[in-house]
């Protein structure tokens, strides 16, 4: 009411102005719309939390999904949950099961170039029983982060645990193998008995069939691999009777109930330089394999053995004087080639190798050809090859080099199969068979029916001696049945017992010793009454006639009245 009582009394100019329209500028956005908004920015708020925390997704790829399943199996790494199997599905080609994982987002740093991932599940090895947690929780797939700057989003999956941590200090190397060996991985490769890595791969080239095994060696014991080293396979105990014995050698116990790898530098060669990784090294049978295989170097000989070879194999050695200095390389070698035609007889082809490296010469100073003239000018002096035994308990044989003067001028150079042939003479068991012959032919060259005549004059005159003994035996035989001789030995101890009775009486008791002591004393008494009497004759034997012996002229005593 005041206002219009105001309006009323103003001036009619103002009216009018204040009657006109009045426009002003209203905001766009109306409050209403302040609710949607939020909506819709906390529902992209949660899109975008739920696809952050869904982490980040791997592809895995693995044999067999044995134990995985969608949605329960986890992802491990250092037993804490990173991540969790998604999907599991065939590839298209069907050889392989795909599993889709998702991994946490925090650890999508872990997914390098060298990620690995395996399936950790019960597992019972010589190391011994692992994964016994899984029993009960099921199988899960273990991550180990890798420290390469590349990202990755696909992985293979393994069924068995890596053998060496990524990142690890060690050396890898690689073994080439034509052995159908039963390595495994995780094989233990030991040196001089104790482990110093393993086996981390095994795998088959068909184009050149061998076996291609890759190694880990641990630090700090990489610097025993160098350019020297040699590889071979330990099945644990090895036990041989060859030319050289019976030799028996037991690796470690791991090593015995699984085999495994052992390297070495063997005696002849020098330590040599280390090696980089992936380094490809060949791997031999055993010890002695992979010590013949740093001979390379060498000269090829065939021996043309006219005596048996039973007992000569492969690998036996060749000495000179008990020096080893090479190898036989077959037995027989070449056996239908054409023999020389100064060959009388056929014979049997055996190839060696003459080997200078075992001398303890190094490669750069060893002339093959030198070495070869050298033995041309042995052969003309009476170098010779046999065969001899190397053990009497396997009758395994060697092959002997020695001097033969009396051979020397007999030498002729011969060829067989593009090999000079390098000359030999009969020995060991060769040689005492030909004694033998020798022995039986001059026995029969002897003339045996004299022989045996006289022989049989022999035995007549011994069956006669046998005869007579015969006879006096029977006589000593009636001589000793007879009652009188057999009533001897009664006789005899009657006339024992009276001389013991006799020689009783005789006894210091008894009156009869006393008698003869008293006796003898009475003689001895008067052998000394008669000293002075006998020493007086024995001075003056006249003194028996006269009284005085001094008077000048003795008178005749007066006769008595």
């Amino acid at each position: 009411m005041a206002n219009e009582t105001e309006s009323s009394n103003t001036d009619p100019i103002n009216d009018q102005e204040l009657n006109k329209a009045k426009t002003s500028r209203q905001t766009r956005l109306s409050p209403i719309w302040v609710v949607p908004i939020v909506a819709i920015a906390i529902g992209l708020w949660l899109v975008y939390d739920n696809y952050a925390s869904r982490g980040t997704q791997v592809t895995l790829t693995m044999e067999s999904a044995e134990g995985i399943e969608a949605g329960n199996t986890l992802i491990r790494s250092r037993n804490v949950e990173v991540g969790r199997v998604q999907s599991v599905r065939l590839s298209d080609d069907l050889s392989h099961a795909v599993l889709t994982a998702r991994i946490q987002p925090e650890v999508e740093d872990l997914l390098r170039e060298d990620t690995r991932f395996w399936v950790v599940k019960p597992r019972i090895g010589r190391e011994g029983i692992s994964g016994l947690g899984t029993v009960l929780s099921g199988a899960y797939i273990q991550l180990e982060p890798g420290t390469e700057e590349a990202p990755r989003r696909e992985f293979p999956v393994s069924d068995i645990p890596p053998v060496a941590p990524a990142g690890q200090a060690g050396l890898r190397l690689s073994l080439t193998s034509q052995l159908g060996n039963s390595l495994r991985v995780g094989d233990p490769v030991s040196y001089q008995g104790y482990t110093v890595g393993r086996i981390e791969e095994n795998s088959f080239e068909p184009e050149s069939r061998t076996m291609q095994h890759q190694l880990f060696i641990e630090e700090p014991y990489t610097d025993l691999v160098t350019d020297s080293t040699r590889f071979w396979t330990s099945s644990g105990v090895d036990f041989r009777l060859d030319a050289d014995g019976v030799r028996v050698n037991v690796e470690s116990l791991e090593a015995l109930l699984g085999g495994g790898v052992t390297f070495g530098v063997p005696e002849d060669l020098p330590m040599g330089q280390p090696v980089e990784a992936n380094t490809r090294f060949t791997l031999y049978a055993d010890e002695d394999a992979a010590r013949e295989g740093t001979f390379n170097r060498y000269l090829e000989y065939v021996l043309l053995v006219d005596e048996t070879v039973r007992g000569l194999s492969k690998g036996a050695p060749v000495e000179f004087r008990g020096v080893r200095m090479g190898t036989v390389a077959a037995v027989p070698w070449n056996f239908t080639a054409p023999q020389p035609d100064s060959r009388a007889r056929f014979a049997i082809p055996v190839l060696i190798r003459v080997e200078p490296q075992r001398l303890g010469i190094e490669n750069s100073d060893i002339d093959l050809e030198e070495w070869k003239a050298r033995f041309q000018r042995m052969f003309g002096l009476g170098l010779r090859a046999s065969l001899k035994s190397g053990s009497l308990l396997t009758g395994a044989l060697f092959v002997d080099l020695n001097f033969h003067r009396d051979l020397a001028d007999e030498y002729v150079a011969e060829r067989f199969s593009d090999r000079d042939v390098f000359p030999t003479v009969a020995g060991g068991f060769a040689q005492i068979q030909a004694q033998v012959t020798d022995l039986l032919e001059k026995l029969n060259a002897l003339e045996v029916e004299p022989l045996l005549t006289g022989l049989d004059s022999n035995l007549q005159a011994s069956e006669s001696m046998l005869n007579e003994v015969r006879d006096v035996s029977a006589s000593l035989n009636q001589l000793l049945n007879d009652p009188e001789t057999q009533a001897v030995g009664g006789n005899l101890n009657a006339t024992l017992e009276e001389l013991r009775s006799t020689l009783q009486g005789l006894s210091p008791s008894s009156p009869a010793y006393q008698e003869l002591t008293t006796a003898i004393e009475r003689l001895d008494r008067l052998m000394r009454d008669l000293q002075p009497l006998t020493r007086t004759l024995n001075d003056n034997p006249r003194a028996l006639l006269f009284d005085n012996l001094d008077a000048q002229d003795p008178i005749p005593r007066a006769p008595r009245d």
